[in-house]
């Protein structure tokens, strides 16, 4: 039976059937994350951390193993919207305005004029965009249009947001200021995130739980537990606990690359 854990997998593998043969993509991963968890996934390029979320997420179907989600399997949790997900490109449609790409999946679910306005306004000033309604993508920057995106995910209010690489396009300036903002986001919400990243800095800043992934196929080769506090400005990546954490996630890193 599922535990009481918000997501847990058990046993994971996956491989991909190609023409060129098959591609083992994830490999005996077992991993339970909690109600309230921040858990990134670290890992190279190509280490099945995308191909993990989307496990989670139900848009992949696991050859092996049971990931479940809130007690459910996880295509049960998907029919059941206990997640909202941010890909790596804002994805916003450009004929809409930035209230009609978030009420879009409001639309579909059903919810009634009313209920979307007040949602959309909702999450709009959570993610700082409260005066940005009537424009369209085309009108925002990159951070901006990101921002819009985790809004869009964030409308029907599930427990669980999943977030690929969300920043990974965006420089340094915009990144840190977007940290920041999903790091408070967090915190007023409760929400359990899973975020992919390649960044060590941007896994240890936002984290509460660090998985770091081997090369594929991909691997668990630590977890590890954040001990910094919940109220973390910029200035925290400075101090000696962190750079501690940070070594330890570039120490699972190295242990990844000894598997043959």
């Amino acid at each position: 039976m599922p535990s009481s854990s918000v997501i847990d997998a058990r046993n994971v593998s996956l491989t991909f059937r190609t023409n060129d043969g098959p591609v083992h993509a994830l490999k005996d991963v077992d991993l339970t994350i909690e109600k309230g968890d921040f858990v990134s996934f670290i890992g190279p390029s190509g280490c099945g951390k995308t191909t993990f979320l989307r496990t989670i997420a139900a848009l992949e179907t696991p050859t092996a193993g049971m990931v479940y989600v809130n007690g459910q399997e996880a295509d049960e949790a998907r029919k059941a919207r206990a997640y909202g997900y941010v890909f790596q490109a804002p994805g916003l449609y450009p004929w809409r305005t930035i209230a009609g790409n978030i009420s879009l999946p409001l639309e579909i679910m059903g919810f009634d004029k009313p209920e979307r306005q007040a949602r959309i306004a909702r999450v709009l000033e959570l993610v700082e965009l409260g005066g940005f309604a009537g424009k369209f993508p085309w009108q925002l920057s990159g951070g901006m249009q990101q921002r819009a995106s985790i809004a869009r995910a964030l409308a029907f209010d599930a427990d669980i947001l999943l977030m690929d690489e969300p920043f990974g396009a965006l420089d340094e300036i915009v990144r840190d200021r977007l940290n920041a903002a999903v790091l408070e986001l967090w915190r007023k919400t409760g929400k359990t995130i899973g975020f992919v990243t390649h960044s060590i800095p941007e896994a240890v800043y936002l984290s509460t739980k660090i998985v770091v992934m081997s090369p594929r196929p991909g691997r668990i080769t630590r977890v590890i537990e954040s001990t910094l506090p919940a109220e973390r400005p910029l200035e925290i990546r400075d101090t000696p606990e962190f750079i501690e954490i940070a070594q330890q996630v570039r120490e699972g890193l190295r242990e990844g690359h000894s598997y043959d």
